[in-house]
């Protein structure tokens, strides 16, 4: 994770971004606090990253690396406002010792991937269409070792993976399917047919921009309904508030890069 202390919304480069309202600093940090301590306190070791003036959206953590097994692919963001965001991470696994592989085409690392390590012996589920390039997902698959399967996001409000789809636990996902190509929801329906379906009221209100650690499900306060639908399939519904974070297009997926070591 790293603190919002330099986060502002002071450029627009997804629909959620408005650079006429005003961040308020002060609670963003309040609440990026409250994640962190919600993650030690369900077990959880959490890694700080340090923050960097002049990269805003650097509290977006997980869009800096994708990682599986201790091999990490890195991130190629592709607005110049982030570029340098990759630096930075790059720099925390080198102190990690992990195998680190730099990428040739643009990705935005856990935004646009996440990881089923039960699913079909190890699946990746990569996004594409405004973020990642299709390419990146090919080079992904030999850089990590593991299949992955490209599904179409068509939906500008949900620009990133990982604000349409989540995994719950190592072998089931939830996602909301008004988000990808009839093509990539049939795809879903046969690769997870037990997924938990959400509705747009729940994408809106952040509610697939989750972590999970196969039981407990953290996700903002907004998305009250989508806790109710987690519950239901048997999850414990962790709610935190990150109301100032969604400013700029994220919520507690978008705070927190899982290490798989």
């Amino acid at each position: 994770m790293c603190p919002p202390k330099h986060f502002t919304v002071e450029y627009a480069i997804n629909p959620w971004m408005d650079t006429t309202v005003p961040v308020d600093a002060v609670l963003a940090l309040k609440q990026w606090e409250i994640l962190r301590d919600t993650l030690g306190d369900l077990g959880h070791q959490v890694h700080v990253l340090d923050a960097v003036a002049g990269l805003p959206d650097m509290v977006y953590a997980a869009n800096g690396a994708f990682s599986v097994d201790g091999t990490v692919y890195g991130a190629r963001f592709r607005h110049a406002e982030r570029s340098a965001e990759a630096d930075a991470h790059r720099e925390f696994y080198a102190t990690q010792g992990w195998s680190f592989a730099g990428p040739q085409h643009i990705n935005e690392g856990e935004g646009d991937f996440a990881y089923l390590p039960a699913a079909y012996g190890g699946m990746v589920l990569a996004g594409y269409g405004f973020r990642t390039d299709p390419a990146a997902h090919a080079e992904a698959q030999e850089v990590l070792g593991r299949p992955v399967v490209s599904l179409r996001l068509v939906d500008p409000a949900f620009y990133h993976l990982d604000t349409a789809l989540a995994a719950l636990d190592d072998r089931n996902v939830t996602y909301y399917p008004g988000a990808f190509s009839a093509a990539s929801q049939r795809v879903l329906a046969q690769l997870f047919p037990d997924a938990v379906h959400a509705d747009r009221a729940d994408a809106e209100a952040f509610g697939l921009n989750l972590v999970s650690d196969g039981r407990h499900v953290i996700l903002n306060t907004e998305a009250m309904a989508m806790g109710d639908k987690l519950r239901a399939a048997g999850y414990l519904p962790v709610h935190v508030d990150l109301s100032e974070l969604k400013r700029g297009g994220g919520s507690v997926k978008c705070a927190v890069a899982e290490l798989r070591g």
